[in-house]
């Protein structure tokens, strides 16, 4: 079978999945990537380059920019499918992150061909995200409007698109009728034999004194993890639970991965960064010396990293569920979490973790604490949020033979 994956961050989604196809010598996998300065092949997968011609239109109707993007980004992947058509590469298989819109013209190229999309998340006015946080309601009415737009690409997919895939039950609830009969829910999955307790690990740091500090299972860690530090993933509740964690735990260390960009959401204001804002907010009542702020760390400190958690935290807006969680569990964590969707997939309260209100900040220190006074509580959480990773997210064992199977059903 010959597959085309499309996804402007190749492999994205699809690190597990493209590979597992390109080693059947039977299968012929090709991947389209805005990446540059990549090899020629990855992991059995060939890779293509696609640029963008141009940028934005200056002054474009606000509430179309968002499409226009996604349309100049179509427009490139179109001009790679031509080359590769005239190369005399048709795929049976057509397995596209649409997000960005880079798959909006391929069925022109081939009509033939078979189309899956990484459905991850449709956009809403009211019941997920938006306007969720009553710190940062967009008042403005026009909101509304630039929103249901911003689905166009969606709307769009869901006329070509032949299924979809998606991650979590309810990411794929988002999506309307009646393209949501058509989504399959399948998780990317997590290696859970990579990422297993290890009660003999250790982590060196260097601190703001320019010393440096090992840290082991002995040590009282609590880790907060995020692709970038902003309110969508909770970092200002955890910051101003911090105060009173600290005063409660004088030897706990706080362990913060997240760089200080924005993943989702809007920028902080006057140029500003969210993870400032919210440190100055209290940083006057925190002991600094205890706090590791660690930004974008790689797989390897990655990993150790949650094994040396007692307790992890992970909040967020009502949105797309992050690897990070699955692989806290998977390592044992015990695990405080926000009561928001997709969350309750994962998370049941006081079986595989603890949840709280996003908003509840005394909730969230107490809860912390509390579990840190608790030694077999926490062993029993984190066994058995462990347990339940193993047996619904595993890579090996479930997640990729379903993903698999998924892919041959397209198969006539």
């Amino acid at each position: 079978m010959r597959i085309l994956f499309v996804h402007q961050n190749f492999p994205g989604q699809f690190k597990h999945l493209a590979p597992a196809l390109a080693e059947n010598p039977a299968n012929e996998v090709v991947a389209f990537t805005m990446q540059t300065g990549m090899p020629e092949t990855w992991q059995g997968v060939r890779l293509i380059s696609y640029q963008a011609a141009r940028g934005t239109t200056p002054n474009v109707h606000p509430w179309v920019s968002d499409f226009e993007t996604k349309v100049i980004r179509g427009e490139a992947a179109f001009h790679a499918a031509l080359a590769l058509r005239e190369s005399g590469f048709t795929p049976d298989l057509i397995i596209a992150h649409s997000g960005w819109g880079e798959s909006l013209f391929l069925k022109d190229i081939w009509p033939d061909t078979k189309m899956a999309i990484y459905c991850e998340f449709f956009y809403h006015t009211h019941g997920t995200d938006v306007n969720f946080d009553p710190e940062f309601i967009n008042a403005d009415p026009t909101n509304d409007c630039r929103l249901r737009l911003k689905n166009t690409n969606n709307l769009l997919h869901f006329d070509i698109a032949d299924a979809g895939i998606s991650p979590t039950y309810w990411q794929a609830s988002t999506f309307t009728e009646p393209f949501r009969s058509h989504i399959t829910v399948i998780h990317d999955g997590i290696d859970t034999k990579a990422l297993a307790p290890n009660p003999s690990v250790s982590l060196s740091l260097n601190t703001s004194t320019g010393s440096t500090i090992t840290l082991t299972r002995d040590d009282e860690v609590i880790t907060f993890v995020n692709r970038n530090l902003e309110p969508y993933r909770g970092y200002h509740s955890f910051m101003r639970a911090l105060p009173s964690i600290m005063r409660q735990r004088p030897n706990a260390r706080i362990l913060i991965v997240g760089a200080d960009g924005v993943s989702y959401g809007s920028k902080a204001p006057d140029g500003k960064k969210w993870k400032d804002i919210f440190l100055s907010e209290v940083a006057d009542q925190l002991d600094m010396s205890r706090i590791h702020f660690l930004g974008h760390i790689d797989y390897a400190h990655f990993i150790p990293l949650l094994q040396l958690s007692r307790v992890h935290v992970y909040l967020t807006y009502p949105f797309v569920l992050s690897w990070s969680l699955l692989e806290a569990m998977s390592v044992g964590c015990c695990i405080v979490a926000s009561d928001t969707q997709p969350l309750h997939e994962a998370i049941h309260h006081n079986e595989t973790g603890r949840l709280v209100d996003f908003f509840d900040i005394d909730a969230l220190a107490n809860d912390v604490c509390e579990l840190l006074d608790a030694p077999d509580e926490r062993a029993r959480l984190g066994k058995n949020a462990r347990e339940f990773a193993q047996h619904n997210y595993d890579l090996n064992t479930i997640c990729l033979p379903r993903q698999l199977a998924w892919v041959n059903s397209f198969i006539d």
